[in-house]
């Protein structure tokens, strides 16, 4: 009896034992996944990207009511002179001025130009000033402008001469606005093309020339836009129509979208 009672309490004490052990045993920590660890952390905010800023384009409408006969070295360094600036020539049929007819069509294009999201600036917007071609080149350059445009009509002693131009420095230029010279032929050809495409006027040319005090003291591209003849008294009236001058501005600023979309293409 006793033998079978000392037998039960050594088991007894054995299973006490084991369960003791069990109980001082520890789970092991676990370690924060590195998932979990990326989920905590905040992802940094992308910035905005910044608005683009507006192209700026500087409209310059030719001459002015009187003439300055003053001369000024026609580009950087010349010792060649022109006359500061001219009156400009006027319709044969209807007797409208140059300076009257550009302004009113240079206004017209700015409203288009600034409908289509450009900021423009204007040389002048009365006719009774006094800006020489230099002075006009220098203002275009201090307005931070991307391109210049100067709006012109044009004179022949020839009264069926028709047509539209554009002018640009030559690829020799003597002057800096030369190192442009791709910008300024590819503006050149842009405008001239829409104009015509808009109007149905006449492509006469590009004439690439050194010749002219507006263009040789720019430092931005730069183009002249002889829009047709005064001297052909059937384009003078076409010129002075609202209608056909609405053709006009919408195809200069034509011409202005198709420069920057080929500049930005990185076509000249």
């Amino acid at each position: 009896m006793i033998r079978r009672i000392t037998a039960v309490l050594l088991v007894l004490s054995l299973f006490l034992c084991l369960c003791a052990c069990g109980q001082d045993g520890e789970a092991p920590e676990q370690e924060p996944s590195p998932t979990a660890a990326a989920e905590d952390e905040q992802t940094p905010a992308v910035p905005p990207e910044p608005e683009p800023q507006p192209k700026v384009v500087v409209i310059d409408p030719g001459h002015q009511v009187k003439s300055n006969t003053d001369p000024e070295p026609i580009g950087p360094g010349a010792t060649e002179t022109k006359m500061k600036v001219t009156g400009g020539t006027a319709g044969v049929a209807t007797g409208i001025a140059e300076y009257e007819l550009v302004l009113t069509v240079s206004q017209q294009l700015r409203t288009e130009l600034e409908s289509r999201g450009y900021s423009v600036v204007m040389i002048r917007e009365t006719n009774d000033v006094d800006l020489s071609n230099r002075t006009r080149a220098d203002m275009a350059n201090q307005a931070g402008g991307d391109i210049f445009l100067r709006i012109h009509t044009n004179g022949s002693t020839d009264s069926s001469a028709q047509g539209a131009m554009t002018l640009c420095p030559t690829p020799q230029s003597p002057y800096p606005i030369g190192t442009l010279y791709d910008q300024c032929r590819l503006l050149s050809d842009t405008v001239l093309d829409s104009l015509v495409a808009a109007t149905g006027a006449r492509k006469e040319m590009v004439w690439e020339t050194d010749t002219m005090s507006g263009i040789n003291w720019c430092q931005i591209p730069v183009t002249i836009v002889e829009m047709g003849y005064l001297s052909n008294p059937e384009e003078d009236q076409r010129l002075n129509d609202p209608a056909y001058q609405t053709k006009l501005v919408q195809g200069m600023a034509n011409g202005v979208d198709q420069y920057f979309a080929r500049l930005s293409q990185g076509t000249t």
